[in-house]
């Protein structure tokens, strides 16, 4: 399967304007990934979600990322949130000979 562009734009070079393609340069294909393995059984280990004062299962879907502003305050950031906060790439670039 023939490897996918990350971004895809056009060059301008005053009136000439050229298709440009951006392709990663290393692959993850080949990349070694660990598991946590029970050394006494050879099985996986399974990590489970818990709330650290009641001790409740928590769904791993129902988790948002949030950070410490106080001891035990946090501010959550929902997904929607997380958005707001994303870089803005710019569209263009502009080079010049100066």
């Amino acid at each position: 399967m023939a490897q996918r562009p990350s971004w895809e734009g056009h060059l301008r070079l005053s009136l000439l304007s050229c298709p440009v393609a951006l392709y990663g340069a290393t692959s993850r294909a080949g990349d070694v990934s660990f598991r946590l393995i029970n050394p006494e059984t050879g099985n996986r280990i399974c990590q489970v979600a818990m709330d650290a004062e009641t001790g409740v299962e928590v769904e791993r879907r129902d988790l948002v990322r949030g950070f410490e502003i106080e001891k035990d305050r946090y501010v959550l950031l929902t997904d929607e949130r997380s958005r707001a906060f994303a870089l803005r790439a710019p569209r263009s670039s502009t080079l010049s000979n100066s």
